[in-house]
C-alpha cells in the first residue's frame, strides 16, 4: 500500500509540472512599446527561454538578448509569468534626431548595457499566437551611463 501511495504521489507531481511548462517551443513576432522591436523567443527547457529583440534605434539599430524563466500564473491554463536578464548593444546616428530630443547632438555612436524583464504572456489555443505584456528596465554603460524604464506588448506567432 505504501508503494502505491508513493507511485501516485510521483505521478501527480510529474503531471502537475507539465502544466507549468511552456505551451509552445518557438515564436516570432512584433513588440510595441519601448523598445518597439521584432522579437523571437525559443524555449531551451520546460521553463527556460532565450529571447532576442531587434529594434530601430535613433537612425541605427539595437540588438537585445534575454534569458528568461517561465512559470504558470494564478493557476490559469496558458497564462505564464516570466522574468529574466540580458544585455543589449547598438549603433546609432543622432544627426537625424529632432531638436530637443534628449540624445540630440552626439553624432554617430554606440550603446551597450544590461537589461531586465518581467512580464505575463497568454498562449491562444484556437490560433497559434501568444500575447505578452512586460516591463523592461535597461542600464546603459555607454554612451552615457543611465537607467531607463520601458515596457511593451508583444504579439508572436508560435510553431
Amino acid at each position: 500500500m505504501k508503494r502505491l501511495k508513493v507511485v501516485v504521489v510521483i505521478f501527480l507531481l510529474a503531471s502537475s509540472t507539465a502544466v507549468f511548462g511552456q505551451d509552445y517551443k518557438t515564436a516570432v513576432g512584433v513588440r510595441g512599446g519601448y523598445p518597439t522591436a521584432i522579437t523571437g523567443k525559443h524555449f531551451i527547457s520546460k521553463t527556460d527561454a532565450v529571447e532576442g529583440l531587434l529594434s530601430g534605434y535613433r537612425g541605427g539599430f539595437e540588438i537585445t538578448g534575454l534569458y528568461e524563466r517561465h512559470a504558470n500564473a494564478f493557476d490559469v491554463p496558458y497564462l505564464n509569468w516570466y522574468y529574466g536578464a540580458g544585455a543589449h548593444m547598438g549603433l546609432f546616428d543622432d544627426n537625424i534626431a529632432r531638436p530637443g530630443y534628449y540624445f540630440d547632438g552626439r553624432g554617430r555612436g554606440f550603446t551597450i548595457g544590461l537589461d531586465g524583464i518581467l512580464g505575463l504572456e497568454y498562449t491562444l489555443t484556437d490560433i497559434p499566437f501568444v500575447i505578452g505584456i512586460d516591463m523592461k528596465p535597461t542600464f546603459d554603460f555607454a554612451p552615457t551611463p543611465g537607467l531607463w524604464f520601458g515596457g511593451g506588448i508583444s504579439f508572436r506567432f508560435y510553431f
